[in-house]
């Protein structure tokens, strides 16, 4: 236990060494972000169009006829396929996760994921939308809401009109923030892939996305304590990314490595099995991302998603070019994990902030982003905290670096860096103290790690009793 307790204050240091290394090591902006007109900086302020009308619920018939029915109904169709590209995602951590684990462990991912994606969207329906959005219904004031079914009827005809939002419907609003809402775990999933027991990472990730993922969501989505201090996070740098980055931070440190991961005479790769389905992977993930971003515009204001589409994908280049140089000056070859990471990186770090960041800023955000991660990947490994996929590095420290960034960069000067620190700091280490408490409970009564026989059979045999790739041999 002591050496648990010793670990994380370690890590602690290494995250914030990592964090003052980036902030100090921000050069200026771009020249084009100096001249940015009021007309960019007002990009978010018009992406919520309103819908003409009176106050009062029409029916659905009647809404149709009036003036704002057709930019509601763009606005709405735009969150309902963001919320389907972003559950495209699902399938990216899917195929990333078994691609850069052991192919005795697939089917293990995959049950993983199929399992958080389905009762992070029971759960959400029935606690956490409520409790992450309570409006006034404050159970704690800005801090915790209680969650209830919201049950709204189809025939309840202000949930299908501009009494309940000027740009979608209740039930859009639920499917685009419910796909959110699994991700925390699946970021848990690849942290402690290959060794963590089955039954007791289902009830995990049930607990977290169930109730701690609202309760820390609503502190800025839901209008509380971190909104009212100033706090900003466009679409989840810190509130998704951050949050599952250090829960799983605490769950891997409570796990321990893998078998013959570190030896006495060095650090031993247990390389992935498939590159190409992480690379297939990463890239439904950055396609998925178009839809987190974008469809955090809350319209579809053509000049607020088309800058958010811009700003996203420059970052995940930037951090891919940086990642790949900072790879090959420090192992001395091209590495594509850390190239595919390094993609993720500047997703991640550009989230906070991609509205309200110059074009020319995403590009040094990302980029920033892709030289952390590979340190972080490379300084977790030194710690022997193991990660098979990178996703404490990618979100955990990317997640804080594009929080803070909001602060460095933003073309609002509301935004400070001392805010945007206090509220990654306190999401980050909620996940990180609820998990350590809720694993550490597992561990001490259920045990959270599979026998050393089961760990070197493979999870795909011991826990489901079949094989990913049955009949296929690997060419020697």
């Amino acid at each position: 236990m002591l050496k648990l307790m010793k670990a994380p204050v370690l890590t602690g240091w290494c995250l914030l060494g990592l964090m003052c290394i980036g902030v100090v090591a921000v050069p200026y902006s771009f020249a084009q972000d100096e001249v940015v007109t009021e007309e960019a900086v007002a990009v978010v302020e018009e992406s919520e169009p309103a819908v003409a009308g009176p106050e009062s619920a029409y029916s659905s018939e009647e809404f149709m006829a009036t003036p704002g029915y057709p930019v509601f109904a763009v606005n709405n169709l735009w969150i309902c396929i963001s919320a389907a590209l972003v559950f495209i995602m699902h399938l990216g951590f899917t195929t990333l996760e078994a691609g850069l684990t052991q192919k005795k462990n697939a089917v293990n991912i995959i049950f993983k994921n199929v399992w958080i994606v389905c009762t992070g969207l029971i759960l959400y329906a029935i606690w956490g939308f409520n409790a992450m959005y309570p409006g006034d219904a404050w159970s704690i004031d800005g801090v915790f809401a209680m969650g209830s079914w919201f049950g709204q009827s189809l025939n309840d005809a202000s949930m299908t009109t501009a009494e309940y939002n000027a740009g979608y419907t209740w039930w859009g609003d639920f499917i685009f923030q419910a796909m959110f809402a699994a991700t925390a775990a699946t970021i848990v999933s690849g942290a402690v892939a290959e060794r963590v027991k089955l039954p007791v990472f289902m009830l995990f990730a049930t607990i977290l996305v169930g109730f701690a993922y609202p309760i820390a969501g609503s502190w800025k989505w839901g209008g509380g304590w971190l909104d009212e201090l100033g706090f900003y996070d466009f679409a989840g740098s810190s509130i998704v990314h951050a949050f599952g980055g250090f829960a799983a931070l605490a769950c891997a440190l409570l796990l321990g490595p893998r078998i013959g991961k570190y030896t006495p005479t060095g650090i031993k790769p247990i390389v992935g099995h498939s590159m190409p389905l992480a690379v297939i992977g990463v890239f439904l993930l950055w396609f998925g991302w178009f839809g987190v971003n974008g469809g955090s515009a809350l319209s579809a204001d053509p000049k607020a998603v088309s800058y958010v589409f811009a700003t996203t994908s420059l970052a995940a280049a930037g951090g891919a070019i940086t990642s790949i140089i900072t790879s090959y000056l420090l192992l001395k070859k091209p590495d594509v994990s850390m190239a595919l990471n390094g993609i993720l990186a500047g997703l991640v770090g550009i989230t906070a902030g991609g509205d309200t960041v110059g074009v020319g800023s995403s590009i040094i955000i990302g980029g920033i982003a892709g030289v952390l991660v590979v340190v972080a990947i490379l300084g977790f490994d030194l710690i022997k905290v193991d990660d098979p996929v990178g996703a404490l590095s990618v979100h955990g420290i990317c997640g804080i670096w594009g929080t803070v960034a909001v602060g460095i960069f933003s073309l609002d000067p509301e935004h400070s860096v001392v805010t945007q620190l206090i509220g990654t700091l306190a999401i980050g280490g909620f996940a990180f103290v609820f998990s350590m408490a809720v694993f550490g409970l597992m561990k001490v009564t259920l045990g959270i790690r599979v026998s050393e026989e089961d760990e070197l059979i493979g999870l795909d045999i011991s826990e489901h009793g079949m094989a990913a790739y049955n009949g296929f041999e690997t060419a020697k």
